[in-house]
């Protein structure tokens, strides 16, 4: 454990702040949480290679995708903060819980693991530079992934 606790409450803060936003639909105010740039590791739900993002295109890709979902709800706790100077980092637990509308199968897909945030110091708050999301267990319709994506369109 470092830094002071002002500054692991506002590290905790942005990275709570990143759930939200998406789940409200806050598109404007999602994009103030990231910094200029942002490495992005969702590989362990959707393989690939890790990508080098703007906030702008982070808002473009999530509100497509997750704003197609009649719903959803990120849960995000046991947060471990550690500071160095300008930059964190905050691992945390998550589940994250989508609904959709599905004729054909369950409406709900509910996803559950870790987070790794990397975040900066920029000016007198902290913004995310880098997320790892890794899924260790889901439950429900996967498939409601497919069909918020090809309703996005």
């Amino acid at each position: 454990m470092s830094g002071t606790l002002e500054d692991r409450f506002a590290v905790v803060e942005t990275c709570t702040r990143m759930a939200w936003h998406a789940d409200q639909r806050e598109w404007d105010r999602l994009g103030g949480v990231f910094a200029d740039s942002v490495i992005v590791d969702y590989t362990s739900l959707n393989g690939g290679e890790p990508a080098e993002r703007s906030p702008e295109q982070i808002v473009a890709g999530w509100s497509a995708t997750l704003g197609a979902f009649d719903a959803t709800q990120h849960l995000i706790t046991n947060h471990l903060v550690d500071v160095d100077g300008d930059t964190a980092v905050c691992t945390a637990s998550f589940q994250a819980t989508h609904r959709l509308a599905d004729p054909h199968g369950s409406p709900l897909w509910t996803l559950g693991g870790t987070y790794r945030f990397d975040l900066v110091r920029a000016g007198s708050g902290w913004k995310i530079s880098g997320v790892v999301m890794t899924a260790t267990w889901a439950d429900g319709n996967k498939d409601l992934l497919s069909l918020a994506a090809a309703g996005a369109r």
